[in-house]
């Protein structure tokens, strides 16, 4: 997968929004107002910040070389994802988890608008 299909598969989900908030070089994915995707533009390589279960994270560290805590996050709750090495299913299904955790951690009035978009 390539950053301009990432872009694409995250825009596609529902309630999405894209932004430059930390600076051109950063490109990040919002649903309803909070982060669940980062990537940065300016560098060699393709990798991507991604929400996660903790304790999953944990297991997919220990499982694939290309998953690590997140860069400049909070690692308990951050992986980055070297995509240039991660197949396309499995970006788009670590993508979507951080997505959900994202919707599923909004105050109650912020996943009712949510449901009526």
């Amino acid at each position: 997968m390539n950053i301009e299909e990432f872009r694409d598969f995250c825009l596609s989900m529902k309630g999405v929004t894209e932004e430059l908030p930390f600076g051109p070089d950063t490109l990040v994915y919002k649903v309803m107002g909070k982060i669940f995707a980062l990537t940065g533009l300016d560098s060699e390589m393709f990798t991507i910040n991604l929400k996660c279960d903790p304790d999953r994270a944990i297991q997919l560290r220990e499982e694939f070389h290309y998953i690590i805590p997140g860069y400049h996050m909070n690692k308990k709750h951050w992986n980055t994802v070297n995509a240039d090495i991660a197949s396309t299913t499995q970006i788009k299904e670590l993508t979507e988890h951080s997505y959900q955790l994202v919707v599923s951690s909004l105050p109650k009035k912020v996943q009712a608008e949510f449901q009526n978009l």
